[in-house]
């Protein structure tokens, strides 16, 4: 088997995505190594099978079990050459979940054919992001209202922190956002926060804490 043809037998990452099973391992790709290819590392070989794929996200993939050597679980610094039969479960990037409808909860307070006012819980993400790919209130409302998949960010148009609770409101389409994104830009749209604070409060005063994102 030629290279190109190795290669060509790889699925990309979309439809990868389309043949996940519950255990979020789509159907496995059968690979000969090249008889052109030098006997190597596997995290390298594969790198050479895989060009669009990082070396760092290959090495991820061998570490969770997703290749297998001849049949059996492959080792990074394992040496593979040509004639080796690999295993390859190609899976997707974290983020390729992120729109994905799945069931969460929340409340919804009132909506109309334009927008929702949900209420979003204590502890619930309002988007995917690093370290959230799924389970956020982005995924609840693809779940339970499907349509928003046409709309940018599925309607969000502003967010709550996940240990935040309180109403937001969302689009049902892209001439709703649009105004309500023009909306809070112009402060026309009042939100009012509170917070249950701990003994008596200055009218004044300075934080000096390490409240910023961390780096990390």
């Amino acid at each position: 088997m030629s290279d190109t043809a190795a290669r060509a037998d790889l699925v990309s990452d979309d439809s990868a995505d389309e043949n996940l099973d519950e255990s979020g391992r789509g159907e496995p790709q059968l690979v000969t190594v090249p008889s052109a290819t030098r006997a190597d590392r596997l995290d390298k070989v594969l790198a050479g099978l895989l060009p669009d794929h990082s070396r760092n996200r290959l090495q991820g993939w061998i570490e969770s079990g997703n290749v297998l050597v001849n049949g059996a679980p492959g080792k990074i610094r394992q040496t593979v050459g040509p004639g080796d039969e690999l295993t390859i479960w190609v899976q997707p990037a974290p983020d390729a979940r992120a729109f994905t409808p799945e069931p969460v909860e929340f409340g919804v307070v009132a909506e109309s054919p334009d927008w929702i006012v949900v209420n979003k819980p204590a502890g619930l993400v309002t988007h995917p992001g690093a370290g959230n790919w799924s389970g956020t209130l982005l995924n609840g409302l693809l779940h339970r209202y499907p349509e928003l998949a046409q709309v940018a960010r599925a309607g969000i148009v502003h967010r709550l922190d996940k240990d935040t609770s309180g109403l937001m409101v969302v689009a049902r389409n892209d001439i709703a956002q649009t105004h309500l994104v023009r909306q809070l830009q112009a402060r026309s749209m009042g939100r009012e926060y509170v917070a249950l604070a701990h003994g008596w409060i200055a009218a004044a005063g300075k934080v000096d804490r390490a409240i910023g994102r961390d780096p990390r």
